[in-house]
Formats: C-alpha cells, structure tokens, sequence
C-alpha cells in the first residue's frame, strides 16, 4: 500500500477496521463508530483513543441527537494537492447546483480523494 505511515502498519485488525470505516466516512460520532465496527461502546472507545494517539484520527467533544459523544475525523497527511489543479488555478468543485459555503462537502470531497488509493 504505498503512502502506509509506520504508525498504520502497526495498527491491529480491529483499529485498522476502524481507521478505514472513520476514512470512508469522513468522520463518524463515537456513538455510531462502535455500533458501526460491532464492538462494544467500551471497546470502540479504546479504539478511537489509539488512532487519536497514533495521530491517524482527530476526536472532538459533541453532542449528537441529544447525547454527549466525540466525533472522530480523519486525519489529512500528506496531500497531494496538485491533483485539484488545473494549470495555476484550482479546479472547481462542481456537483451541487447550489453551492452552501456553510458546507463542508468540499472539505469532505478532497478528504475522499486524499485517501482512494
């Protein structure tokens, strides 16, 4: 896998699991990431607080449908930003008629492409 770090060559099945699905999601509450891997709440909180201590993964205190969680970010490293260029200009994001500057569907665009591999 090219691009691996040393720290995710170390993780465990269960972390690597849990890497991958905060990746594809972009980011995932705490609360869905457990159920989500099919661990236990306990369990899936350890998890979260070794990718946050391998720094592969970023936990933010929120609340979510009325509970107190965290949300668990990805972590950008090493992007390849050239790939959004076209010439010296940034190409544009298009896919929304309407484009929301409140949104963070750009940010989550470029996440997903930093981690297809």
């Amino acid at each position: 896998m090219v691009g691996v770090s040393v720290a995710e060559e170390e993780l465990s099945a269960d972390e690597l699991a849990g890497l991958e699905l905060v990746r594809e999601t972009g980011g995932i509450h705490q609360s869905d990431f457990w159920k989500e891997l099919d661990v236990s709440s306990r369990k899936g909180s350890r998890i979260a607080e070794s990718l946050v201590e391998k720094e592969l993964v970023d936990r933010e205190e929120t609340v979510y449908e009325g509970h107190n969680t965290y949300l668990i970010t990805p972590v950008a490293r090493d992007l390849e930003f050239s790939l959004l260029m076209a010439g010296d200009m940034l190409s544009p994001y298009i896919g929304e008629e309407e484009a929301d500057p409140q949104s963070d569907a750009f940010t989550q665009w470029i996440m997903n492409l930093a981690y297809e591999e």
